[in-house]
């Protein structure tokens, strides 16, 4: 059985890195796809997870930062839908076999259309998230519908995730794996080496459309580190998209006149043991919600809504943009703070297992 993995986001390769390198250690051929959706990061990421170059690069040499950019982007990649034969021969190598696919992006989408029109078979990695609101998150409660409607196998992070996928009653096969594969991405990252807790700056995070391209959130997000600044240390690290934005409306200044460190992205390994040294973390990422919650650092969610269980009713509070909840949350951080949960899951492994042994029934 051929395998193809699918790839092209930052947080796409993080949960996939382990998976990868499994295969690598373990001999398994597979077929390395990159959409291009963050290519201009792309290959120090790669170096930085230990992740072997791509067979098929899909995108140019710059990180889909706009949306004008994501729209040539996405209807270049579904101009290959057009030609199946070629399709099939440039992006799979003319192999049948299965795609896996990870999470809710774009790329997510691209690759499980792409996969299905070659003939292929499609694993979903990240599979039954539901926040059962369409535009919250969006397009990613979208992305996760259509993705999970198409594939073959789902891999389900969590108990809630197997329960949403069983609701659905959809045809791929459910696979629980038992936890997320951001557990074996921070198990390699910090090993059993963690730093002090609260020893690091309260970290900062900003990425979705939802809070990027409506001005008076994002303006709302500043304030708030703003304030966060005048009693603590404070980074806010930035990706390419969020440091245009805030560049655009003229709001760097403010942060750094704020004693606000503002830096661009950092390695993986960097980045883990900051959440982990940190009082607490700002964002409104689902992986950095899953990572805080895994170590137990309390974690204000800049969200409406989080398809995530991971972390709820404990370290994580989501702030639905209102400032009761946000001051209750700054109040006393602390009182979020959980031990570190050590899962003995190893959901990579899980995984491989499983796309070997469905080779077998087929």
């Amino acid at each position: 059985m051929a395998l193809h993995v699918f790839s092209g986001t930052k947080a796409q390769y993080i949960k996939l890195a382990p998976l990868l390198r499994l295969m690598d250690h373990r001999g398994i051929p597979y077929r390395l796809i990159d959409s291009g959706q963050h290519a201009g990061m792309a290959g120090d990421l790669r170096a930085d997870l230990g992740v072997r170059e791509p067979d098929v690069r899909l995108g140019g040499r710059r990180d889909v930062a706009t949306i004008v950019h994501g729209i040539a982007w996405t209807l270049r990649l579904l101009g290959l839908w057009l030609r199946p034969s070629r399709l099939r021969a440039r992006v799979f190598g003319d192999d049948g076999g299965v795609c896996v696919v990870h999470g809710d992006t774009v790329s997510t989408w691209l690759a499980a259309v792409l996969a299905r029109r070659a003939g292929l078979r499609v694993a979903h990695v990240e599979a039954g998230l539901r926040s059962r609101h369409l535009f919250h998150p969006f397009p990613e409660e979208l992305v996760r519908i259509l993705v999970m409607r198409r594939a073959d196998l789902l891999f389900a992070p969590d108990e809630v995730a197997v329960a949403n996928l069983r609701a659905m009653r959809l045809r791929g096969r459910i696979v629980a794996t038992r936890a997320n594969t951001v557990v074996d991405a921070l198990r390699d990252a910090l090993g059993d080496d963690l730093p002090e807790v609260a020893s690091g700056p309260v970290v900062l995070s900003l990425h979705r459309l939802e809070n990027l391209h409506r001005p008076a959130r994002l303006r709302a997000f500043v304030a708030l580190a703003t304030r966060i600044g005048r009693g603590a240390r404070v980074r806010f690290v930035l990706h390419p998209p969020t440091r245009l934005l805030l560049e655009r409306h003229g709001l760097v200044a403010g942060l750094l006149a704020a004693g606000i460190e503002v830096s661009d992205l950092v390695p993986h390994r960097e980045f883990s043991r900051m959440v982990a040294a940190a009082p607490f973390v700002l964002t409104d990422g689902g992986s950095i919600q899953e990572e805080a919650a895994a170590l137990g650092v309390p974690c204000l969610l800049w969200r409406a809504r989080t398809e995530r269980p991971d972390g709820l009713g404990a370290n994580v509070v989501v702030s639905g943009y209102d400032p009761a909840r946000i001051s209750a949350f700054l109040a006393d951080p602390g009182a979020y703070r959980r031990d570190e949960v050590r899962l003995e899951a190893r959901p990579s492994d899980t995984i491989l297992a499983e796309l070997l042994a469905s080779d077998s029934r087929q």
